[in-house]
């Protein structure tokens, strides 16, 4: 039976065809009447129910509301991670923005104490001293703030002041305190770089390659001895002295960095926001991962400058590292493609530019320590610090969302 059929007795005329819009007028009359007899029946219904009975209803509404936004154990484990995870990144950006953040901020006194390397990091971008200097205090209040959601519900704050042993660079712009990573010797990860140009996904089994080759190599300066803080190098660099070049070829490599650091973030809290039960905990999860894929987006377009004219040439003399021209006609490296191609995403359903990846075995908390102990960001680590960062890690992945 057709709907014209079913709904044949109430055409004024029944012997005439209907048109398509006659016949969508009657059925939303019917609509109308039929919600206009519930409205009706639900105030009459309402009228019946004793002022108790309101009352009780209105209370287990609000129970199912406030036990929405009460953080599960999972999300506490989530927020503990991810906290530690920005306690991390803090250290990291610390580092960066003591030898290359912006010098004179009465906000951060201690940025750019080292002109050479500031000079260097100019040649990407003229504005990345504050580009660093914004981003560590980013971090700072990520950490900050997470720790302080965690004590506003009675748990412990995150620590991982135990495991700061490690030396400061000796380079000028180093620091007197021992710090949590390593920036002196990196593999870094440049996959991210394919990856986001391209239209297959990782969480389906695709493979991508480095963009750039980066081992071994540091990416702050290391010695003022091969790298001298009062000299500055002016773009363009390949044909400058040996100093030049060192000091050019370790700013292009921390450009890199920066964004393989910030794409991380991007897709494990991303992934993260995934097991989240409590809404409350899920608006923090979603907001501060869209800050750090905001981040990414910016040093994407930073560590392109890297392989392209005026700087594409660079060679690291003591590393071998270089930075060849990635503008050959291939979109698969054009420098100035920085936004998320579309890529597959859900099976069935159109390609969509989104973040990628976002399952636990690539994007998950173990993978993410996973990735940055293979950075060498841990290097000389102790055994310690690896138990507690993988227990936070594991409990984070076990977290399972709780529906109902």
């Amino acid at each position: 039976m057709t709907v014209k059929d079913r709904h044949a007795d109430a055409s004024p005329n029944p012997g005439a065809p209907d048109t398509n819009d006659e016949q969508l007028q009657r059925i939303w009359n019917k609509v109308v009447g039929r919600r206009a007899f519930l409205r009706q029946a639900g105030l009459a219904s309402a009228v019946a129910v004793p002022a108790s009975g309101i009352l009780a209803s209105s209370a287990a509404a609000k129970a199912r509301i406030h036990r929405a936004n009460d953080p599960t154990d999972g999300d506490f484990a989530i927020l503990r991670f991810l906290c530690a995870a920005e306690i991390i990144e803090s250290d990291l950006w610390e580092q960066y923005a003591g030898f290359g953040g912006q010098a004179g901020s009465p906000e951060r006194p201690n940025d750019g104490q080292n002109p050479f390397y500031v000079s260097a990091l100019q040649n990407l971008d003229g504005d990345m001293p504050q580009y660093i200097s914004d981003n560590t205090d980013d971090e700072e209040s990520h950490q900050m703030f997470i720790n302080g959601y965690l004590m506003s519900k009675g748990q412990p704050p995150v620590s991982l002041e135990p495991f700061r042993n490690l030396p400061p660079s000796p380079a000028t712009g180093g620091g007197g305190k021992n710090v949590l990573t390593n920036l002196q010797s990196l593999n870094v990860d440049t996959s991210w770089y394919l990856r986001y140009r391209a239209e297959t996904n990782p969480d389906f089994g695709a493979m991508f390659g480095q963009a750039v080759t980066i081992n071994n190599q540091p990416v702050i300066p290391v010695s003022d001895k091969e790298t001298p803080p009062g000299d500055t190098v002016d773009s363009p660099a390949p044909d400058k002295s040996a100093a030049q070049q060192r000091i050019q070829a370790i700013a292009n490599s921390a450009g890199f960095h920066f964004a393989m650091i910030e794409q991380g973030g991007s897709s494990l809290y991303t992934t993260m926001a995934l097991k989240v039960t409590s809404l409350e905990v899920l608006r923090i999860v979603v907001a501060i991962g869209g800050v750090e894929t905001n981040h990414f987006s910016l040093w994407h377009d930073k560590a392109g400058n890297a392989v392209a004219d005026p700087l594409a040439g660079v060679t690291d003399p003591k590393t071998g590292t270089t930075f060849p021209n990635l503008n050959t006609g291939s979109e698969a490296t054009q420098t100035n493609l920085i936004l998320p191609e579309p890529c597959e995403f859900i099976p069935g359903l159109p390609a969509c530019s989104v973040v990628r990846p976002t399952i636990d075995d690539l994007a998950g908390a173990r993978a993410a320590v996973r990735g940055l102990t293979k950075d060498g960001l841990f290097t000389n680590q102790s055994d310690a610090f690896f138990h507690f960062i993988n227990r936070l890690a594991r409990e984070a992945d076990e977290a399972e969302r709780e529906i109902g």
